[in-house]
């Protein structure tokens, strides 16, 4: 079917030579878009009543828009009534008042006073206008009145959905990030001069309100407390999504070590929620367990998402660094490294016993059903898991410790993999090899084959499950074609 043809009067001012010029670039870029633009430069003749003119383009109902091109003389003279623009003036303003909602009339503002303020006729000052008053942004501003001539709005009404879920729970728990989240990814994308500034502002609000999601065996009872944890995680999954929406965001437009610094920083002020609060002198240890999840879940999509856009520096500063929790913690357990993140929750355990589920862990179980949802891959998250514990086994083979290790729960379901995860797979590249090889804290592949090595003669235990051992981590690592090809 033939998409109907727009027919646009334009009604301008001569102002000045240069704007009648605009004008006339404007209305060729419209014709050349497939508009049919009506303009006195062209369409009025010597001998033609101009006022007539006008005055059949904007009645006749064959012409479906017309664009007011709004500068200072323009405004004037529509106040004023005086001249060809006040006569058009006299049958817009009444066929605009007398029709309000139709769609036929826009102002186009091509200039601004002193003060920022738009020069507008008063009759359509109330009116939404198409900004046209910065040079710079002339492609944006032209798409948006294309859109209009062809009533094809960029945003379009969605369809009514149902209503969520958790309307008909008794209560429903908010961080009341949604504002401060909007403002720090406009700020990132616009790059604006307090973009840092409203990051800032995300994550604290965010960490602060995470106190609304602390739950007690003494508090909410002892028996099934597990179903609450379960319950507190699924409330916070729009967060995790909120906090992955961000971090994604930092790394495709400011991928600087500011920024990661600034994820650094996060995980600093939520970590703490892992240990009483100050005021609390009896708990249960399942009473963390939902933070524990919450927090370890952020990490991991974290990494994998710096991982994937191949910010190696950045998933290095995460991995690299300590993370100081405050007084919350032991004495010896307030500076703790990254691999401290990861903790076994009983809570799963017992609820495992108490359901009689024959799974190998629920904590992976959950993982995975989250991502379901999520814009970052179950292969993603596990590759970072797997970064995370070949790290870790490399800095106990640095400090001769064979016991402390960061625990890859996402890798049960890496059992079977048959290849290795992109990431490494890319890495049979040198040149790729040499940019990725900061996130394991090594110069040299040797290092690798080294702690492969301390598998073979026992030094290292394999990682195991109930079922026995997972899969060769090196082979999920595609060791022997790292850094192998020119």
């Amino acid at each position: 079917m033939t998409k109907p043809i727009p027919k646009m009067f334009i009604s301008y001012s001569w102002t000045s030579p240069e704007h009648k010029e605009w004008v006339l670039n404007l209305a060729t870029q419209l014709r050349e878009n497939g508009v049919d633009v009506i303009l006195d430069e062209w369409d009025l003749k010597e001998g033609d009543d101009k006022y007539a003119f006008m005055e059949q383009m904007v009645t006749d109902q064959g012409v479906t828009k017309v664009a007011l091109i709004c500068d200072k003389t323009y405004s004037e003279k529509a106040d004023g009534r005086n001249g060809g623009v006040g006569t058009e003036t006299q049958i817009i303003s009444s066929d605009i008042y007398n029709k309000v909602k139709q769609n036929k009339f826009v102002p186009v503002l091509r200039e601004r006073d002193d003060e920022g303020n738009p020069f507008l006729p008063a009759y359509c000052s109330p009116r939404f206008f198409i900004d046209f008053s910065d040079d710079e942004y002339f492609e944006e501003s032209f798409e948006q009145l294309l859109r209009w001539a062809f009533d094809k709005p960029l945003h379009k009404k969605p369809e009514l959905g149902k209503p969520p879920a958790f309307l008909d729970e008794e209560e429903h728990i908010s961080l009341q990030t949604t504002a401060v989240l909007n403002r720090a990814l406009k700020a990132i994308r616009e790059d604006k001069p307090y973009c840092v500034g409203a990051v800032q502002d995300y994550f604290e609000r965010f960490a602060e309100n995470l106190e609304k999601f602390r739950i007690s065996v003494s508090k909410d009872g002892a028996e099934a407390f597990d179903e609450k944890v379960v319950a507190s995680i699924k409330q916070l999954l729009p967060y995790r999504d909120e906090f992955v929406n961000l971090v994604k965001t930092l790394s495709h437009y400011r991928a600087t070590e500011e920024s990661w610094q600034l994820i650094h920083r996060f995980f600093e002020d939520v970590l703490p929620y892992y240990y009483p609060p100050q005021n609390l002198n009896s708990y249960s240890e399942d009473d963390f367990d939902n933070f524990k999840f919450f927090v370890h879940e952020l990490f991991l999509y974290a990494v994998a998402i710096l991982i994937k856009q191949e910010c190696f520096q950045g998933a290095s500063c995460l991995l690299d660094d300590y993370y100081y929790v405050g007084e919350r913690a032991p004495r010896d357990c307030q500076l703790i490294p990254s691999l401290g993140i990861y903790k076994h929750l009983k809570s799963m355990e017992r609820r495992k016993i108490r359901l009689k589920m024959p799974r190998l862990s629920l904590h992976a179980d959950l993982l995975k059903e989250r991502n379901r949802q999520s814009s970052v891959s179950w292969d993603q998250i596990m590759q970072a898991d797997l970064i995370m514990y070949v790290r870790g086994r490399l800095s106990c083979l640095a400090n001769d410790d064979s016991f402390s290790c960061w625990y890859p729960v996402t890798l049960v379901y890496a059992a079977n993999r048959m290849d290795p995860f992109e990431a490494f797979a890319k890495a049979a590249s040198i040149r790729f090899f040499d940019k990725m090889k900061c996130v394991f804290g090594i110069d040299s592949k040797d290092k690798l084959l080294e702690l492969r090595e301390k598998y073979r003669d026992g030094t290292f235990r394999p990682l195991e499950w109930e079922w026995g051992t997972f899969c060769d981590p090196f082979y999920l690592m595609g060791l022997n074609e790292l850094s192998t090809l020119q």
